[in-house]
């Protein structure tokens, strides 16, 4: 479904196109998913505990903040280079949730685990005293994805452009969130 979605937007990732590309029946898509829908919203929670289970071993080993920055940047460097599809996905899905409140409602779910999960890791390294939130764990994660998410957004439609500029931004206001000091 990722892999139609990023060549065909959702309206043309059919469950024909799915079940053909995965090698599956279309029937069988059908009765695991229901729905196209479903299964969209199946795959990004797919990815999207990938991605945080993919930054659970580094925060834990993180020693400073600089380490924590560096995980932060080194995976959404990683996901906008090895895995543009996640970021089509999720805000493809975040535009039919405009049209379908139970995609909608599934998506604010997903991103309330999401949140909440990294949130987690982050409240652990604070009372560990490897950073400091300022504003506490949920605004910080919610903060530092919708900006890693318009960065995404920003790297993929202008590929040639020289993003390290911003990305030093977004670290030094990183930094700022995780130092209360």
């Amino acid at each position: 479904m990722r892999t139609s979605v990023a060549a065909r937007g959702i309206a043309g990732a059919t469950f024909e196109h799915v079940a053909r590309e995965a090698g599956v029946s279309r029937g069988l898509l059908h009765y695991y998913f229901g729905t196209k829908e479903r299964l969209l919203v199946e795959v990004v929670r797919r990815d999207s505990e990938m991605r945080v289970t993919r930054l659970d071993a580094p925060l834990a080993a993180a020693e400073a903040v600089e380490d924590v920055l560096d995980v932060l940047v080194s995976n959404l460097l990683d996901l906008i280079e090895n895995e543009p599809g996640f970021f089509v996905l999720i805000f493809e899905l975040f535009t039919a949730g405009q049209r379908n409140p139970e995609i909608r409602r599934e998506v604010a779910e997903l991103f309330r685990k999401t949140r909440a999960h990294v949130a987690a890791s982050l409240e652990r390294r604070d009372r560990e005293g490897v950073i400091s939130l300022r504003f506490g764990a949920e605004p910080t994660v919610s903060y530092l994805f919708a900006i890693a998410d318009g960065v995404a957004v920003q790297a993929l439609s202008d590929a040639e452009r020289d993003h390290s500029g911003v990305l030093e931004a977004g670290r030094e206001a990183a930094r700022h969130l995780l130092t209360a000091t």
